[in-house]
């Protein structure tokens, strides 16, 4: 559904965009993770047809942006950064405004308005004047205004920014359920939320992409990955020293807690780091079973995405 290919955006002496190529199938949600600065938000605009490029292809259903950026944009959703509106209008005001800007009318107007406000939950609302809502809310009118003419691409930036915990995860299921049939692509800061919505991730750094991989791939490139953590309820004498004898177990690290009663029970976490990202929590349960190791929880790590973050970015910043 969408191809990008070999694309850069130069401003003046600035490269915001540097060779990027990618594509995302139908079906997919694609995250779009990077620093501040690093050329997120540039791409999508270029993507939706905002801002031309400075070289580069960009494909979407078929059409170039470059040749048909009409045809392009018939075909896109997207919500930009700080969810811009007019606030004078209330919300059913402006999302029947945008209906007609898309082109309906009538029958089929009202109803494009009455599934995306059904979608966004803003029965409660929809009377009232954009500019008096809360940050939030504004934020689901401008998502809302993306989905009124059912695209088959949505372009998210940001879409969760300004939400509560409980606005959020019903945004995340609104996205994922999309996910199934439209093409998405969504910037976010939050790691939590990638794991959580995308089938896919891109990290880009300095306007290059220097990560395309699955969430769970992301997690292999972690140190941390397959790392069992053992948490004690005290340190145990020697207890580094025969976690490294276990097969297959590189390296062990403690990290000792607060001893907040005076009596020395200061919690205390091993972090044992497997060889070559094998499994080791069967053998190291069973050897702190075999020990008869008392300790208050055992587990795998999947993978620390933050840790993935900040490798990759700042090898490339400093590359």
């Amino acid at each position: 559904m969408i191809e990008v290919r070999k694309l850069v955006k130069k401003f003046g002496g600035l490269t915001a965009v540097d060779n990027i190529t990618f594509e995302v199938k139908q079906g997919q949600v694609l995250g779009f993770l990077g620093p501040n600065g690093a050329g997120k938000s540039t791409t999508m605009k270029i993507i939706t047809g905002f801002i031309p490029p400075t070289s580069g292809t960009i494909i979407v259903g078929g059409k170039d942006v470059g040749e048909d950026s009409l045809g392009v944009r018939r075909q896109i959703g997207y919500l930009p950064e700080n969810a811009p509106a007019y606030s004078e209008m209330n919300v059913r005001e402006y999302l029947r405004f945008i209906a007609e800007v898309r082109g309906m009318r009538g029958a089929e107007r009202n109803r494009a308005v009455e599934r995306v406000v059904e979608i966004t939950s803003l029965d409660e609302v929809l009377h009232r004047i954009i500019d008096n809502l809360s940050k939030g809310f504004k934020q689901r009118v401008c998502f809302a205004q993306a989905m009124i003419h059912d695209p088959p691409v949505l372009i998210l930036d940001e879409p969760t920014d300004g939400l509560d915990p409980n606005q959020k995860h019903e945004m995340r299921e609104v996205i994922r359920g999309m996910g199934q049939t439209k093409t998405i692509i969504l910037s976010t800061h939050i790691l939590e939320e990638m794991e959580a919505v995308c089938t896919r991730a891109i990290i880009i750094a300095n306007g290059r992409l220097v990560v395309d991989g699955t969430p769970d791939e992301l997690a292999a490139m972690s140190r941390h990955h397959n790392a069992v953590m053992v948490r004690t309820i005290r340190p145990q004498d020697g207890l580094e020293a025969q976690l490294r004898e276990i097969k297959g177990v590189a390296s062990v690290e403690r990290e000792d807690g607060k001893d907040v009663d005076g009596k020395g029970n200061a919690p205390t976490t091993y972090a044992v780091f497997p060889q070559s990202a094998q499994v080791i929590l069967p053998e190291v349960s069973r050897f702190l079973e075999s020990k008869k190791i008392e300790f208050l929880e055992i587990f795998a790590e999947r993978g620390r995405m933050d840790e993935v973050f900040r490798q990759v970015t700042l090898h490339e910043e400093h590359s």
